[in-house]
């Protein structure tokens, strides 16, 4: 494997690895090794497994430090909606990640480069191998740089449909989601879904999956209502 290819990537993150074999590990996916002769063990899942703990951690102990009169429950579900799926996929977009992973034919053909729970897993495994490279700084300072930023924004966007719902409750009026359309093939469709409040059309959202797309009309309108 061509270890130039991540010059950009060490780039953005602001970390040059020593070991350029951990970033090998933590963009294979298992369905690589399947289809190449590579020894049992060297996906990212074990990366991904140490990383989605550090990530627990690293937001855990950022929220209690910054929120301090926050209850348990609130912290719980401030940190749920930051290390969620819907979240971490998005920054793995930003990072292009599923351009540097290593995945069998058949998984590339599928789409495999950019569905949310691969790049979830990815955005995670990568740092597990900070971790492993450099230890607890550049790890921190990965998740501090990318996920700890703006994040009543990040929140809101999480919360979206939640907090959509509770307006539509208060206000007493109804809400509903209309998918527009549905376009590309099985494994990697496209939808666009907009959003009524009441007999008004709001906001739409486009995604890969209907519930992202519900995800994103939600938080468009909510960006309406607060203006």
């Amino acid at each position: 494997m061509e270890n130039e290819k991540y010059k950009k990537l060490e780039a953005v993150i602001g970390y040059k690895f020593k070991d350029k074999g951990l970033l090998d590990i933590a963009f294979t996916h298992k369905s690589y090794i399947n289809e190449t002769i590579c020894k049992r063990g060297e996906s990212y899942e074990r990366f991904e497994f140490l990383g989605d703990a550090i990530l627990e951690f690293l937001v855990s102990d950022f929220l209690f430090r910054e929120y301090p009169d926050k209850t348990e429950g609130e912290l719980t579900k401030f940190r749920a909606s930051l290390v969620c799926e819907f979240t971490l996929c998005k920054l793995a977009r930003q990072l292009s990640l599923g351009d540097y992973g290593y995945f069998s034919k058949g998984e590339r053909l599928t789409g495999g480069r950019d569905r949310d729970s691969i790049l979830c897993d990815m955005f995670e495994s990568v740092l597990g191998a900070l971790f492993l490279d450099g230890g607890l700084e550049p790890a921190k300072a990965f998740v501090y740089k990318f996920l700890l930023n703006d994040i009543e924004h990040k929140q809101l966007f999480s919360d979206s449909k939640t907090k959509l719902q509770e307006y539509a409750q208060k206000n007493g009026v109804t809400l509903r989601y209309e998918t527009l359309n549905e376009d590309g093939p099985e494994h990697n469709k496209q939808f666009a879904v907009q959003v009524y409040i009441g007999d008004k059309a709001f906001s739409k959202g486009i995604g890969h999956s209907r519930k992202a797309a519900e995800q994103q009309a939600a938080y468009e309108s909510l960006k309406q209502l607060l203006k």
